[in-house]
């Protein structure tokens, strides 16, 4: 048992240790994505967001949190998690294959002036990739959410898009630091439409 908690420990100090690093390098990085996003919406446009796994989940978190809402009240805001259509991502994934899901989608839904909120803890997800480069070709910003090296995304980026790139190296541990950024994304985006 006390070995069992040991270990439980652990995950906490290596959670803690990891968003320590994450708040020395982060924060500015957070507020200029929470602008990316506020900039948009304001102009009528629409966040869309894909990941595979548990970046899935967090697409989806994200998608919620900006339709219904935060924490605070506030008009629903514009946002597809494009994760979410089983009909449509196993019809791409049959007639093309799994790494068109995502640039598919985009191709239809994507207009200039939108932002592709782009998780993957390992920066290589060949869906993630693609869904990049779709959205780069609709004109769409893209706000990537990274760890360990950035990976394939990071190379792709433009100057016009943004990387918040997690220093770690364990998925999980990353993941747990994503979901503060999008928490964080989601209440700074708030605080712009309440003041």
């Amino acid at each position: 048992m006390e070995d069992l908690q040991n270990r439980v420990t652990q995950h906490f100090l290596q959670s803690i240790t990891t968003k320590q690093a994450a708040l020395t390098s982060l924060p500015a990085g957070i507020v200029q994505g929470a602008a990316k996003i506020s900039a948009c919406l304001q102009q009528g446009g629409k966040i869309l967001s894909c990941g595979n796994g548990g970046s899935a989940g967090d697409a989806q978190h994200f998608s919620s949190e900006m339709l219904n809402r935060f924490e605070t009240e506030r008009r629903a805001l514009p946002a597809i998690a494009l994760t979410t259509d089983t009909s449509t991502l196993t019809s791409i994934a049959n007639d093309y294959c799994y790494e068109r899901v995502f640039a598919r989608q985009i191709e239809a839904l994507g207009q200039a002036g939108d932002v592709l909120l782009a998780i993957t803890t390992s920066g290589h997800s060949p869906s993630v990739v693609a869904a990049i480069t779709s959205a780069q070709q609709q004109g769409m910003q893209v706000l990537a959410l990274t760890g360990k090296d950035g990976g394939k995304v990071a190379k792709q980026l433009s100057a016009d898009d943004l990387e918040l790139r997690v220093p770690a190296q364990s998925t999980a541990r990353i993941q747990e630091v994503h979901l503060l950024i999008i928490h964080c994304l989601c209440d700074l985006v708030d605080y712009t439409y309440l003041t």
